[in-house]
């Protein structure tokens, strides 16, 4: 505001100089009317922050009442009970109707957010069981899928590349007692299982490989590889669900490459780690 006025207060000084000096014969009439421009211009921000001091005034009136009774604080109640997890406003100002104060949440009421690719999230049936792990805990939560929401967005990953995201909404099931730690906004590491059999004979992802449209391995028989086609059912990526072709308890060959050709001799070979 002084700002302001102290602006004006010199273009007007200016004016009145260029003026006699135009009177004089001394200056052009384009220095006049530079003058008269910057005046005008600094008799609008004059005006313009009285009329903003003027506004902030009436809204601090409608908000701190008038009389001996104005310093006294206003209780604001809760709509609800629970806890603060967040202060969005520290220090003491006028707000006005509806500012956002603080947040209150129930920590012992809480759901899980996973972002997942709008194709994953695209095979994820509701009420799908989902483990938590990474969470801080000694062993993972339980849960299940509540709701994958209808539409995705756009974020791009690490490695720069645009993807689509859908959020999937987790209902935990592990009773509270077992995860009274575990807090609004933490992070955890989610396993959604789409699919699941007790029964299934699976083999490493890194033993089968494709043979013209077909699956194959190779499975080692009487010392020699054997080629075998398999037919693949649901894989997890490290590890592959066989339908036929492979018996429990055949040895496959993993990463055969092209050095190993069917009737050739081989043999185990044990890794250690």
């Amino acid at each position: 505001m002084e700002k302001s006025r102290t602006t004006h207060e010199l273009a007007r000084s200016e004016l009145r100089r260029i003026e006699q000096m135009f009177a004089a014969k001394t200056v052009a009439p384009q220095d006049l009317e530079s003058a008269q421009m910057r005046e005008t211009a600094a008799a609008r921000d004059v005006a313009s922050a009285e009329g903003a001091v003027a506004q902030a005034e009436a809204e601090l009136a409608e908000f701190v009442p008038a009389g001996p009774t104005s310093t006294r604080p206003v209780e604001v109640r809760a709509p609800v009970g629970g806890r603060v997890l967040h202060v969005l406003q520290e220090s003491e100002r006028a707000v006005t109707s509806g500012t956002p104060l603080v947040e209150i949440g129930d920590p012992s009421d809480l759901e899980v957010v996973v972002e997942m690719l709008s194709r994953d999230g695209a095979a994820i049936p509701p009420g799908a069981p989902v483990r938590l792990e990474q969470w801080g805990g000694a062993t993972p939560l339980e849960g299940r899928v509540r709701l994958v929401e209808p539409a995705a967005f756009t974020k791009i990953s690490a490695l720069g590349v645009e993807e689509q995201r859908v959020n999937v909404v987790v209902e935990l099931t592990t009773p509270l007692e077992q995860r009274r730690t575990l807090g609004d906004n933490f992070r955890v590491e989610a396993r959604v299982i789409v699919w699941e059999d007790a029964h299934a004979l699976k083999v490493p992802s890194s033993g089968l490989f494709r043979r013209g449209a077909d699956w194959a391995a190779f499975v080692v028989r009487d010392g020699r590889a054997v080629l075998v086609p398999v037919q693949a059912g649901r894989s997890s990526g490290p590890e592959t669900q066989v339908l036929a072709g492979l018996s429990e308890g055949d040895e496959v060959i993993l990463y055969p490459g092209d050095r190993v050709q069917a009737g050739q001799r081989v043999q185990p070979m044990q890794v250690t780690r």
